[in-house]
């Protein structure tokens, strides 16, 4: 006897509906297809950024070819470190002309790791790729400074750090009054010794009556009146300027193909660190971001949720951010990293000492997890 599994031969009326119901499966699948290869096709108005390379200040990183280490203090006594004082990086998928499409940025949306942001708030519209490395190059060189700068000020070292005029606006304020490697020495009495400094003391004068500044031109002192004006809801006088030091130690910071102010504050505590008798961190891992100035005043920086991953790869837990920076932190911390809200070196410094030492750090200000 023969068995068969096929059953009854359906109705023409079944076929129909079954033929029907095939039909329009297959139109969704060519739907489905054609969208999706649109969607790879199509660029977008947006770049991804993602976690980058993770340097350790205390360690060694790949310099032409060679492992050097990032920070090198040649003529002075130096003291052992442990475990790692970590700078963060992020990378940047895409560039004008070339975006990522809209899988891509769909990809990222759903990853906590990454974020899709506009592509002119990576690439200012009107600079090109050569222009705007060169103007991170310049933001890491003068971060490096300002991070010895601040490293030295820290330890107690008294050298001259000059604001110094950079440029002179032609219908600004201090047009014909200010020049090109003026030093400004103070503002309304106050000394000047970072630029954080003096934008605040011109922020406080306001434009309603003139700044009285003490200029050091060619080596003489001079007093003249600048009258700051409101541009871009920032109270100005109309100058470029930047820091010029004399520094009684000589430092050598070494990260190529790294741009950007943001490592200032980490290559200050590594600089504290080397030159401090005792190993700071106490063997532990402890990762962070933040600008530096020469007064130590530490300044929020971008991409902070990548950098925050990029440190839990690394194996930190514990993170310095920017106090500035907070409100970005909350609610994208890794399990189980402490986030600790920074306003000044001198209050990076003694959190570290005290993770390095053991002590309870519960009373540290602290970005919220969530």
């Amino acid at each position: 006897m023969a068995l068969f599994a096929d059953g009854p031969s359906p109705s023409p009326q079944g076929r129909h509906r079954r033929s029907r119901r095939d039909r329009i499966g297959w139109a969704a699948i060519t739907l489905a297809v054609g969208i999706a290869v649109v969607l790879a096709l199509t660029p977008t108005p947006y770049v991804i950024e993602q976690p980058g390379p993770v340097y350790d200040t205390l360690g060694v990183a790949g310099t032409d070819g060679e492992e050097v280490p990032l920070i090198e203090i040649p003529d002075e006594e130096t003291f052992p470190t442990d475990g790692e004082l970590n700078l963060l990086t992020v990378t940047v998928l895409g560039k004008p002309g070339r975006t990522p499409n809209w899988l891509e940025v769909l990809g990222a949306w759903l990853d906590r790791t990454r974020s899709a942001v506009p592509v002119e708030s990576i690439f200012p519209p009107g600079l090109s790729d050569d222009d705007r490395d060169a103007r991170n190059e310049a933001a890491m060189v003068d971060s490096q400074q300002d991070a010895i700068a601040a490293a030295l000020v820290e330890l107690g070292h008294d050298f001259p750090r000059d604001v110094t005029v950079a440029g002179v606006l032609d219908d600004s304020p201090a047009a014909g009054v200010l020049a090109d490697g003026d030093v400004i020495a103070e503002v309304n009495g106050e000394p000047m010794h970072s630029v954080d400094e003096l934008r605040a003391a011109v922020r406080e004068n306001g434009t309603d009556a003139p700044a009285n500044l003490l200029v050091v031109r060619d080596g003489a002192e001079q007093r003249v009146e600048v009258t700051p004006v409101e541009r871009d809801g920032a109270t100005v006088l109309g100058v470029g300027v930047r820091m010029q030091y004399e520094f009684p130690i000589d430092i050598e910071l070494q990260l190529d193909n790294v741009g950007g102010p943001s490592a200032g504050m980490m290559f200050a505590l590594g600089i504290v660190d080397k030159l401090t008798r005792g190993a700071m961190t106490g063997g532990e891992i402890i990762a962070g971001t933040g600008t530096i100035d020469s007064a130590g005043a530490v300044g929020a920086i971008g991409g902070i949720r990548q950098k925050l991953w990029g440190a839990e790869d690394a194996g930190a837990e514990w993170f310095l951010a920017p106090a500035s920076n907070c409100d970005e932190v909350t609610g994208h911390v890794p399990d189980g990293m402490r986030v600790f809200a920074v306003s000044t070196l001198d209050e990076a410094r003694t959190i570290v000492e005290a993770i390095g030492e053991g002590d309870d750090t519960a009373g540290f200000a602290s970005c919220p997890a969530a």
